[in-house]
C-alpha cells in the first residue's frame, strides 16, 4: 500500500493510542489518518502535504490508498485511535457499507463531495487509436455478453472496424471504486444497450442481472493491474495494443505517455467530464466520523483545507481534479461548515 508522509519520508514515530472511543472519543492519537480510493488518494495528498506547510504543529496525516472498497470496511470498523478519520471513495458509501458502519458505532458521518472525476480508456501514445462504445466495451469484457460465454478473441471479433488486436485490458481490482464504477457506468450502459430485457432484470432477478451485466470474463482479456494506477500506465508503454482503465487525473498527469480513448466519439477531458458528455463521469468523495472532528487534533481543520483546495483554478484541479458545479461545491461546503451528517435513506 501507499503510505504519504508529507514534507520528507521520514519514520513516523508515535507514542503508543490509549484508545478512549467510549463518549465518541478517538483516543489519543495526534495525526490524521485516511484510507481508500487510489483515484482520491493524490488530492487528499496535495490537500495534507498544503495543510501541513500552514498549519503550525500539525504533524503529517498518514494517507494509505487501499482502494474504496477496502477503505470502507477499515472506515466502518469503529470510533477510536485504532480506526481511520477519513476514507477517501471514488463511489458513494453503500447503504450496506453504512449498515456495517452503524454496526459498529460509526453512525454519525459527514459526506463530503470533493469533485469529478472520469472512468478514463487509455492506450499508448503508438497504439492503434481505438474510439469505443460502451456497447462495444460490454461485449468485450462481459464473462457472458447476451447471456452466452464471452469467447471474443480479438477486438474485430466484438465489431469488424475496430482493430484485429488481442483484447487486453489493463484495470482496477474488485475492491476499487474505480472498478465500481466502470460497472455502473460503462458496463450496465452496454448491457441495456446490448439486451433489452436487462432492465427489467435489475429489481426482478439481480443475481441473473448481475451475472448478465455485471460480471466481467476471467479468462485473461481483462487483467488486475492492482490499486496502483501508474502501473497501468507503464504496462500500457510495454504493451501498446493493450487498453488501460483508470481515473481522468492519471490520464491528465500522462498526456505525454499515453492518449485518452474517446467513448461514442466523446475525448475524455476536463470539459467533456464537467458537463456530462463523457460516458464515464463519476463523483468523488470523502467520508469523515463527526466523533473525532474534536478528538483528533486539527481534523476540522483538515477538512476546511480540502474545501480551499478544490475549487476551479485551485491546486486540486491543477493535479487532475474536476471542480464540481458551484452548487455541489457549495453544498460540500456547507457539510462541513456545519457538520451536517449522511442520511443514510439516500443511499443504495
Amino acid at each position: 500500500m501507499l503510505r504519504f508522509l508529507a514534507l520528507s519520508i521520514v519514520a513516523l514515530s508515535v507514542s503508543a493510542c490509549a484508545d478512549q472511543a467510549s463518549g465518541g472519543g478517538a483516543g489519543s492519537r495526534d495525526y490524521i489518518t485516511a484510507v481508500g480510493s487510489s483515484t482520491v488518494y493524490p488530492f487528499t495528498t496535495i490537500v495534507a502535504e498544503q495543510f501541513v506547510n500552514g498549519t503550525p504543529g500539525a504533524k503529517a496525516p498518514v494517507i494509505e490508498s487501499t482502494g474504496t472498497g477496502s477503505g470502507m470496511k477499515l472506515f466502518c470498523e469503529g470510533i477510536g485511535a485504532a480506526h481511520p478519520d477519513i476514507v477517501n471513495a471514488s463511489r458513494r458509501m453503500k447503504a450496506s457499507e453504512y449498515k456495517a458502519c452503524a454496526a459498529n458505532g460509526v453512525s454519525d458521518i459527514l459526506e463530503i463531495q470533493v469533485g469529478l472525476d472520469g472512468i478514463a480508456f487509455a492506450e499508448a501514445k503508438n497504439g492503434p487509436k481505438m474510439t469505443l462504445t460502451p456497447a462495444e466495451i460490454y461485449r468485450a469484457l462481459a464473462a457472458a455478453p447476451g447471456g452466452r460465454r464471452n469467447t471474443s478473441r480479438l477486438w474485430s471479433d466484438i465489431n469488424p472496424a475496430l482493430p484485429a488486436t488481442p483484447i487486453q485490458v489493463y484495470g482496477p481490482p474488485s475492491t476499487s471504486g474505480t472498478r465500481d464504477a466502470l460497472t455502473e457506468l460503462i458496463l450496465d450502459t452496454g448491457c441495456a444497450a446490448e439486451v433489452p430485457q436487462a432492465e427489467a432484470m435489475k429489481d426482478s432477478d439481480k443475481d441473473g442481472y448481475a451475472a448478465l451485466c455485471n460480471r466481467i470474463r476471467e479468462d485473461g482479456a481483462y487483467i488486475d493491474a492492482g490499486e496502483n494506477d501508474n502501473l497501468i500506465v507503464q504496462k500500457l508503454q510495454s504493451n501498446p495494443n493493450a487498453i488501460g482503465i483508470f481515473g481522468y487525473s492519471y490520464l491528465e498527469e500522462n498526456r505525454d505517455n499515453v492518449n485518452g480513448v474517446p467513448l461514442n466519439g466523446v475525448v475524455p477531458t476536463y470539459a467533456a467530464i464537467a458537463d456530462g458528455q463523457y460516458p464515464g463521469s463519476r463523483p468523488l468523495f470523502i467520508y469523515a466520523k463527526k466523533a473525532h472532528l474534536t478528538a483528533i487534533p486539527f481534523l476540522a481543520n483538515f477538512l476546511k483545507a480540502y474545501v480551499a483546495a478544490w475549487n476551479p483554478g485551485g491546486p486540486l484541479t491543477a493535479k487532475g481534479l474536476i471542480a464540481a458545479p458551484p452548487e455541489v461545491r457549495a453544498a460540500a461546503a456547507a457539510v462541513v461548515a456545519n457538520g451536517t451528517l449522511l442520511d443514510a435513506k439516500q443511499l443504495h
